[in-house]
């Protein structure tokens, strides 16, 4: 897999892969996808930004989800950071978002909230389908570029919990590499565990043998390949 060796990547597949949203803020991309959130896909609240009526309900569920216990709840949980991030958008500022949202509410929940709506779908998809939790999510997203990704997908694979997401996170913005950040908690970068058919395996296995390299090298080789 390309998590292999994340430094084998050129330069250009690696700004096409997006770390941050692409769809527009406040828009029930993951949470209104029936696929995902099955029949509560009919509840998907949209925020506009840029309608006052919309802003103000964004407002009051922002109060609402400061005060209101959800933990347990992930698609509350993203519909939350939705309005966070659109009471951002029409206010213009973190501050003037939490004001609006009036007492109890800060600065830094917003923005901690704000950045999980600003997540890539990928990693917003698996937040809504239960597989990363809302609270791991935060601390995800404050790493940037191609280390929140792969952070996500450790916590997948390594099975972290919150309070090692969140070490995690901030060794790596101290500034250490996340290959070296991981393992101090056990965790091998790029290792995935896959169930492959019987004769895949006897094929990949064999190959292996003949080439005298590693199954996981042929993996590697022919998945960068078929996601070019």
């Amino acid at each position: 897999m390309t998590e292999d060796r994340p430094g084998d990547r050129s330069p250009d597949r690696e700004r096409s892969i997006p770390t941050d949203r692409e769809s527009p803020v406040g828009a029930p991309v993951i949470r209104g996808d029936e696929s995902v959130t099955g029949q509560r896909a009919r509840e998907a609240v949209q925020f506009d930004p840029t309608d006052p009526e919309s802003l103000a309900d964004a407002a009051e569920i922002v109060t609402q989800f400061a005060t209101e216990a959800g933990e347990d709840d992930h698609l509350y949980m993203l519909r939350g950071a939705a309005a966070c991030a659109a009471l951002v958008r029409g206010e213009g500022s973190y501050k003037a978002a939490a004001e609006r949202a009036g007492e109890g509410v800060t600065v830094s929940f917003i923005r901690k909230w704000a950045r999980v709506h600003d997540l890539p779908r990928s990693v917003r998809k698996q937040v809504a389908l239960g597989r990363i939790a809302p609270t791991a999510a935060k601390h995800i997203a404050r790493v940037s570029g191609e280390s929140r990704l792969l952070l996500a997908w450790a916590v997948l694979d390594g099975d972290l919990t919150v309070r090692e997401v969140r070490s995690v996170a901030s060794t790596i913005n101290d500034g250490v590499p996340i290959a070296d950040a991981l393992a101090d908690h056990d965790v091998t970068l790029g290792r995935l565990e896959v169930t492959l058919s019987p004769s895949t395996y006897r094929d990949l296995r064999r190959q292996a043998s003949i080439d005298d390299v590693a199954p996981g090298d042929l993996v590697t080789e022919a998945l960068e390949e078929y996601l070019e």
